[in-house]
């Protein structure tokens, strides 16, 4: 066991995937000699040369364009989008044509890709630079998308993602790069795509965030179990595939549902768990589910983005809220 942060423990699965398989190589902006933008690629350029660690042009669409094609072909491509927020020039590479041949082959071509991209805010960065987009994807069918929150989920998600025959999106929250210190295990491993974490059991109200909101949510739930809350806190870990047992399951234990997610309000990944949650365990409910969310808007100015995002108060208002909706 080794202890590292995310950044960490992502440059370290790519060295160690990349020496267990040479088919593997990477490709973004200035990830070579300058080790990406937050150094997520440092050194690996020196370790297995250029031909395996590209630096690209500034094209996000030939990025991911070329990508594509490699996968297509037999290798396999780790993509980097410098943030997330720049994504929307690879929108037709990803969702109309790497989500699709496999598809479209009837199953006799695969796109073994893996897109990474930093996104949540927080860090005040400027304007595309912390948006939340994973319920882009959510809605392109034959993508995965996962979104870790902590050093070890990101390292044997990361393991799992760049093994799977089929394109993965894995978005990385830069405001916990660096900001969370775990042991993590050197040897390789993978946690299951689609397969959520009860991080912490309980019995009043169930919990449900994942990626950069993490982090201020578990602050909430510390601040709530000392004014005496049961709460059951999941982290998804993957957006798509949803663990929809675990969700259902706790619902039916708690009987309430608050969700907090960093991306704005409305047709967000938390709409899609509401839904869920209505279609599959309404008659245990006894308040109806709430989300605490980023507002419907561009993501704000860096003055205003700590009243944009979900905090702790809005968390804490929320569950309360619940708490006081709720039938018995």
């Amino acid at each position: 066991m080794t202890e590292m942060n995310m950044v960490e423990a992502i440059n370290f699965t790519l060295k160690q995937e990349m020496e267990a398989d040479d088919d593997i190589l990477l490709l973004g902006e200035d990830i070579g000699k300058n080790g990406g933008v937050f150094r997520t690629t440092e050194t690996l350029v020196e370790t297995f040369g250029e031909r395996r660690v590209v630096d690209t042009p500034l094209a996000e669409s030939a990025i991911v364009g070329t990508a594509v094609g490699m996968a297509i072909r037999g290798l396999k491509p780790v993509a980097e989008i410098q943030f997330l927020g720049f994504i929307y020039e690879t929108m037709d590479q990803i969702s109309a044509q790497a989500a699709r041949v496999r598809f479209r082959s009837a199953g006799s071509l695969h796109v073994p890709l893996v897109i990474r991209a930093p996104y949540s805010g927080g860090v005040k960065t400027p304007e595309l630079h912390s948006d939340s987009l994973e319920a882009l994807f959510m809605h392109s069918a034959g993508l995965k998308v996962i979104m870790p929150s902590t050093p070890r989920d990101a390292k044997g998600l990361l393991c799992a993602a760049i093994n799977d025959p089929d394109p993965v999106l894995f978005f990385e929250p830069l405001k916990l790069y660096r900001g969370v210190r775990e042991e993590v295990e050197e040897e390789r491993f993978t946690i299951e795509i689609g397969k959520a974490n009860v991080v912490k059991e309980g019995d009043d109200i169930t919990l449900i965030s994942w990626g950069a909101a993490m982090a201020e949510t578990k602050k909430a739930v510390q601040l709530l179990e000392d004014s005496n809350f049961s709460i059951e806190l999941i982290d998804l870990r993957t957006i798509v595939p949803l663990d929809e047992e675990i969700i259902v399951h706790s619902v039916e234990k708690t009987g309430r549902c608050v969700i907090v997610h960093e991306a704005v309000k409305s047709a967000g990944v938390g709409a899609e768990i509401s839904a869920i949650i209505n279609e599959k365990a309404l008659f245990y409910l006894s308040a109806p589910v709430l989300r605490v969310t980023g507002f419907d808007s561009p993501y704000p100015v860096a003055t205003v983005e700590n009243d944009w995002i979900p905090n702790v108060n809005r968390i804490v208002n929320q569950i309360k809220q619940v708490w006081e909706l709720s039938l018995n």
